[in-house]
C-alpha cells in the first residue's frame, strides 16, 4: 500500500516516495521518511514492512560508508545496487529475510551518468529509466512511458512526477497524500518541494 517512484535522465535522476505509515486500517503517520542518503550522489528509496525496512537501510548506509572510509572512495551506483542486491539475496535464504522493496539512484563519476536501479524483495535487479513500487504503480508506469524523455530538464521530471501524484489521488482507493521528492545532479542531493494533496488542491 505504498509507492515508489524514480525516473532517470540525462541530467538527474528523481525519486519520490509517499511520506505515510498504515498498519492494518490505521494510519500511524504522514511524514514517514523513506529516502536514505547512502553517499553524496546516492540516495535510495525504501517501501515494506516497517522494522525492515529501518535496519535494511540503515545497514546498507553504514556499510557503503564503511567502504569508503576503507578504501578512500565511494562505491558507483552499479556497485551499490549490486552489494544491496547480494544482501538482499543472502537474507532471503536465511531465517530473517527481509520484506523491502528499494529504487537506487545516483550518480555514476566515471562514467558521468545517472542511473536508476529497480530491486523488489526477492532481490531481483534491474537497470531501468523509470521505475514504480507498489498500488500506484499501476497508474504511473504508463504515464512515464508516455513522458519520459533523456532530455528532461529537473522542473520537466517534477511534472511528469506530479502528473503521476495526480492519477494517483484521483484513482487508488487507499490514501497516499503527501510524496517527498528529491533529484540527484550535478549539484549533489537536493530536497524539491513535496507534492501534497493540498498543493494540488
Amino acid at each position: 500500500m505504498e509507492c515508489l517512484m524514480g525516473i532517470a535522465c540525462n541530467d538527474f535522476v528523481m525519486l519520490a516516495a509517499d511520506m505515510t505509515k498504515a498498519q492494518s486500517i490505521l494510519v500511524m503517520k504522514s511524514d514517514e521518511e523513506k529516502l536514505y542518503k547512502l553517499s553524496d550522489k546516492l540516495v535510495m528509496a525504501v517501501c515494506g514492512d516497517s522494522g525492515d525496512t529501518t535496519q535494511f537501510s540503515e545497514f546498507i548506509a553504514k556499510n557503503i560508508q564503511l567502504y569508503k572510509m576503507r578504501n578512500g572512495y565511494g562505491l558507483s551506483p552499479s556497485a551499490a545496487a549490486n552489494f544491496t542486491r547480494r544482501n538482499l539475496a543472502d537474507y532471503l535464504r536465511s531465517r530473517t529475510p527481509y520484506n523491502v522493496n528499494l529504487l537506487l539512484g545516483g550518480h555514476d563519476d566515471k562514467t558521468n551518468k545517472y542511473e536508476l536501479y529497480f530491486c523488489d524483495y526477492l532481490a531481483s535487479l534491474i537497470k531501468i529509466p523509470f521505475a514504480c513500487h507498489g498500488y500506484g504503480g499501476h497508474f504511473c508506469l504508463s504515464i512515464m512511458d508516455r513522458h519520459h524523455r533523456d532530455d528532461l530538464t529537473i522542473e520537466e521530471g517534477y511534472e511528469v512526477l506530479t502528473k503521476c501524484v495526480k492519477e494517483i489521488h484521483k484513482r487508488l482507493i487507499i490514501n497516499l497524500p503527501n510524496f517527498k521528492v528529491q533529484v540527484i545532479s550535478k549539484d549533489g542531493i537536493q530536497d524539491l518541494e513535496p507534492i501534497t494533496a493540498a498543493k494540488l488542491a
